[in-house]
C-alpha cells in the first residue's frame, strides 16, 4: 500500500510543492479507506447483531450507512449483496432493506386473505376447525400443557382491559391448537388467528363482551373446556369448544346488528 502511494508521488514533477504531495497521498489513502467493502461488511454484521435496529428490522438507507461507517456507497452496496446472498437481509421494492429472511409469498397472501374477509366468515371457519382441535387436544395434551391452559385462563380472568383479554384469550386457544399435535392444523389456526390483530375485530369483540355481560359466561366455558381436555374426553371437549364459539358468534351477530341499526338512526336524524 505504501509503495503505491510512493510510486504516485515519484510521478509528480519536482516543481510541485510538498504540500501538494501530502494532499495527494492523503486523498489516495482516504479513497482507499472509503472503498473497503470488507470493512463495511464487518460493520454491517455488527449492526445486525446489535439491538440498534427498529422493531421491524429495517436498516438505514445506503447513504446513511455510508456516512455512519465512513465508507463509500459502493462498498455498502457490495457488502449488502453478500449479506443478501447469505440470507441475512432482504429487500422490499420501494420500502428498503430488512434484517432476516424475506417473508414468503404465502405469508403475504395470508395477510391479504385476512384483510379481505369478515367476522362471520372467520367464525364459520373457527366453528369447523376448533372443536376438532379441542378433541385432538383431549386425546394428546400432556400434563404440563393442561397446566399451561389453566394458567392462561386465569390470565384472562385477571385482565382488566380489552387488549389484555384479547391477548390471553388468543394464547389459550392457540395452546389448545398446539396441544392437538398436528402441525398442519396449527398452521391453519394461525392464519385464522391473525384476525385478532385487526382493530375493528378487537373493538367489536369488546363491545359484545360489555353489552351482553358475557365475560363470566366465557370464563365458565373456558373452565369446562379445559376440564374436558384434562379428563381426556374428546366428545365433551369438542362440544364445549363448539358451545363457546356459538356464543361468541351469536354475540357478534347481535352487536353488528346493533351497530348497523345505530348508524341507520343517525342517518335518519341527519
Amino acid at each position: 500500500m505504501l509503495k503505491k502511494y510512493l510510486d504516485a508521488a515519484l510521478k509528480m514533477t519536482s516543481t510541485e510543492p510538498i504540500s501538494q504531495l501530502v494532499r495527494t497521498i492523503t486523498r489516495m489513502a482516504t479513497n482507499q479507506s472509503q472503498e473497503n467493502s470488507n470493512y463495511a461488511l464487518e460493520r454491517l454484521r455488527g449492526l445486525l447483531a446489535s439491538d440498534q435496529l427498529d422493531s421491524d428490522g429495517k436498516l438505514p438507507t445506503e447513504r446513511a450507512l455510508a456516512l455512519m461507517f465512513r465508507v463509500s456507497r459502493r462498498s455498502i452496496r457490495r457488502a449488502l449483496e453478500v449479506l443478501a446472498a447469505e440470507g441475512q437481509i432482504w429487500r422490499r421494492q420501494g420500502s428498503g432493506t430488512y434484517a432476516g429472511r424475506e417473508q414468503d409469498d404465502w405469508a403475504n397472501h395470508v395477510e391479504t386473505i385476512v384483510a379481505g374477509t369478515n367476522f362471520m366468515e372467520i367464525m364459520e371457519v373457527r366453528l369447523r376447525i376448533e372443536p376438532q382441535l379441542a378433541q385432538l387436544a383431549a386425546m394428546r395434551a400432556k400434563k404440563d400443557e393442561i397446566t399451561r391452559m389453566r394458567e392462561l385462563a386465569l390470565k384472562i380472568r385477571e385482565s382488566d382491559d380489552s387488549d389484555s383479554r384479547e391477548l390471553w384469550d388468543g394464547a389459550l386457544h392457540r395452546q389448545i391448537a398446539q396441544s392437538a399435535g398436528n402441525q398442519f392444523f396449527l398452521t391453519i389456526f394461525d392464519v385464522i388467528n391473525k384476525v385478532r390483530q385487526d382493530e375493528a375485530w378487537r373493538l367489536i369483540r369488546e363491545k359484545a363482551r360489555s353489552a351482553n355481560d358475557t365475560l363470566s359466561v366465557s370464563h365458565a366455558q373456558h373452565a369446562t373446556l379445559i376440564d374436558a381436555i384434562a379428563a381426556h374426553d374428546p366428545a365433551k371437549a369438542g362440544e364445549a369448544m363448539r358451545q363457546h364459539l356459538l356464543m361468541l358468534q351469536e354475540r357478534l351477530i347481535r352487536q353488528t346488528s346493533m351497530d348497523t341499526a345505530g348508524k341507520g338512526v343517525l342517518s335518519d336524524a341527519s
